[in-house]
């Protein structure tokens, strides 16, 4: 086997903060050959992102680095001082993260942020036509254009194009990618693992991070993968994700949701209790249309929620989804169209009239950092929900939380303990419909399995209606009864949720279908 560019044993990375260290990798050993993909999966805290940063020296701040070995490219990283690791940096290993509007420079155009790798690593040669020319290698249309745009200027894609094209313009060995596609609509996502596939077909080394087991299995020749520092199993991708030794492997892929895990829980052993929708509307909105200006967001959408359904509302990023949410929930008015709610009109109703029924139908966001005030407790937050007087623990116990979160903050809560305060409230005043949008789309897959079952079990004893709206078609096929598909603010195909994803009609569901990546091929 050839020489290893990555060979590390017993690595250790801690963090030591007032009077404790965290530990954030434990001893873990790592090898990277020339021409194969590694990937690293686990979840938030697993170590995985701190693993692959400290093998360009991005560890982070007062982070102690330790090893037995720990060889790059031949040398021995021990003895790096800050200059020799930022000449590795681009010219060695490129490093693209998840969030690329982050990690590009809002200040200097994408032809600049690329130019100044070529720059830094002694590019002979006329800058601009090789920017141009790295533009095209990661297929970004009009490359010239490009180049002279700033990154909030591009869709989500082209700016992660960019990024990949500003990490290899160094012409690095190694491309180490983490969480590239976790923020992208299944389309974009596509394209950017076609693009990840064509650079490794390239012979560039590939180490993945993800917790996306999916994206994993199509790209990667073997996996490690992680928990709580430590690497708990690795092996062949193929043998590992077909049939895994370890328990929490087992649990990760178990909590993957599919079409395969329709009707059971995905964070426990059992099934899901299953309701018949009644005939009985719940919402309803007919020939929804929203414009601004000249720009239409909404167009024509007709719409109908049952008491005790779960409906998908699904399409990539632009295709209106949220604005329907925004137009059902009367934050925003139609330009045209009307919605009645348990049976009586909505749209164009006083606010005062609205009041006493808005409590019947409730929101949940992807973020609920941003909804909450963060200068509330748990308490608070769940308490203004409830008649005064009214107890707090039980429904905290409900959604599966103890009492000693009552008076804690929400920035001291993990994503899932906040995303679970954000349902309590949501239940508080009992509604006939809960908006879901995109839920569980910045959740960890195990955390994501306990809130999906949370809500199949909420539909189930409550006969609670949910309009769920995501771009992650294998949530959707889990847990909806129907589903309706969004493209260009128009709803392209709907039915019962079996019907459109096992025999889609319209062009543009197929393409969403055929864009997933899927465990099914092992």
């Amino acid at each position: 086997m050839s020489t290893p560019l990555i060979s590390i044993r017993d690595l250790h990375v801690e963090f030591p903060h007032r009077r404790t260290v965290v530990t954030a990798v434990r001893g873990i050993d790592l090898d990277i050959h020339p021409g194969e993909c590694v990937a690293i999966v686990g979840e938030s805290g697993s170590g995985k992102s701190v693993t692959a940063r400290t093998l360009v020296g991005l560890a982070g701040p007062g982070a102690v680095v330790r090893s037995e070995r720990f060889d790059v490219n031949g040398r021995d990283a021990r003895q790096f001082g800050e200059e020799q690791w930022r000449r590795l940096r681009g010219g060695f290993a490129g490093l693209v993260l998840q969030d690329a509007l982050v990690s590009l420079d809002p200040l200097r155009t994408v032809g600049a942020e690329i130019g100044e790798v070529l720059r830094v690593h002694g590019h002979r040669g006329d800058r601009k036509e090789r920017v141009r020319e790295l533009l095209r290698t990661v297929h970004v249309p009009e490359p010239e254009r490009r180049a002279g745009q700033y990154s909030h200027q591009l869709s989500g894609g082209l700016r992660q194009r960019a990024l990949i094209a500003s990490a290899i313009a160094g012409g690095p060995p190694l491309l180490i990618a983490d969480e590239p596609t976790t923020a992208l609509d299944v389309t974009v996502q596509a394209q950017i693992l076609d693009l990840l596939a064509e650079r490794r077909a390239a012979g560039e080394t590939l180490l993945l991070i993800s917790h996306d087991l999916a994206v994993v299995a199509r790209l990667a020749d073997r996996v490690l993968v992680m928990r709580d520092g430590l690497i708990v199993e690795a092996g062949e991708t193929g043998t590992l994700l077909s049939a895994p030794d370890h328990p929490y492997t087992k649990k990760l892929l178990k909590a993957v949701p599919s079409a395969a895990t329709r009707g059971r829980q995905l964070s426990g052993t059992g099934s899901t209790a299953s309701i018949e929708p009644s005939a009985e509307a719940v919402i309803e909105a007919s020939g929804l249309t929203k414009r601004y200006g000249k720009h239409t967001v909404v167009q024509d959408v007709d719409l109908t929620v049952r008491r005790g359904e779960i409906v998908g509302l699904v399409g990539e990023s632009g295709s209106g989804k949220t604005t329907v949410a925004q137009l059902l929930f009367g934050l925003v008015a139609p330009t045209a169209g009307s919605v009645r709610f348990e049976g009586a009109d909505w749209t164009g109703v006083p606010e005062r009239r609205r009041r006493a029924l808005r409590r019947r139908m409730q929101f949940i966001s992807q973020d609920p950092l941003s909804s909450f005030d963060p200068r509330w407790t748990v308490r608070r937050i769940v308490a203004e929900a409830l008649p005064r007087g009214a107890v707090v623990e039980p429904l905290l116990e409900r959604v599966g939380l103890g009492a000693d979160l009552l008076d804690r903050h929400p920035r001291r809560l993990s994503g899932g303990q906040r995303q679970r305060v954000a349902i309590a409230r949501a239940l508080a005043p009992r509604p006939s419909l809960i908006i879901c949008d995109e839920p569980v789309s910045a959740l960890d897959v195990s955390v994501q399995a306990q809130v999906l079952d949370l809500l199949a079990d909420i539909r189930a004893t409550d006969g609670t209606a949910l309009l769920f709206i995501s771009h992650d078609l294998g949530v959707v096929h889990h847990l909806a009864d129907r589903v309706l598909v969004m493209h260009d603010g128009a709803v392209v195909e709907s039915g019962p949720i079996d019907d459109v994803f096992h025999r889609p009609q319209h062009d543009y569901t197929r393409a969403l279908l055929g864009a997933v990546p899927t465990l099914e091929a092992l």
